[in-house]
């Protein structure tokens, strides 16, 4: 599967929330499009859906709901890979 990341970001989620992270990607394919994933940080919680479709409304199973159990592996790598450079920012361009 490729993805093309557009932009990543992790959220606190509050004081109590559990935390997450945002990916913003592109993918390909006959269902290829903007698409937005939320993954928790257990394995399996991973949620995606077409940007488009949100903006339209659409947050409807089976019109907007797509298979995060697909896009979860590739999406942890990518959120990992991010982790690794923000750290090496921190640590002034110090690899980790």
């Amino acid at each position: 599967m490729y993805l093309r990341v557009l932009n990543i970001d992790f959220h606190r989620n509050g004081i109590s929330g559990a935390p997450f992270h945002a990916v913003v990607f592109r993918d390909r394919g006959d269902e290829g499009s903007r698409k937005v994933a939320i993954l928790f940080e257990a394995p399996q919680h991973c949620a995606v859906l077409d940007v488009d479709k949100l903006n339209q409304g659409d947050t409807a199973f089976g019109s907007n709901s797509w298979r995060g159990d697909q896009y979860e592996p590739h999406l942890r790598k990518a959120i990992a890979k991010h982790q690794r450079t923000v750290d090496a920012e921190n640590l002034g361009g110090k690899e980790v």
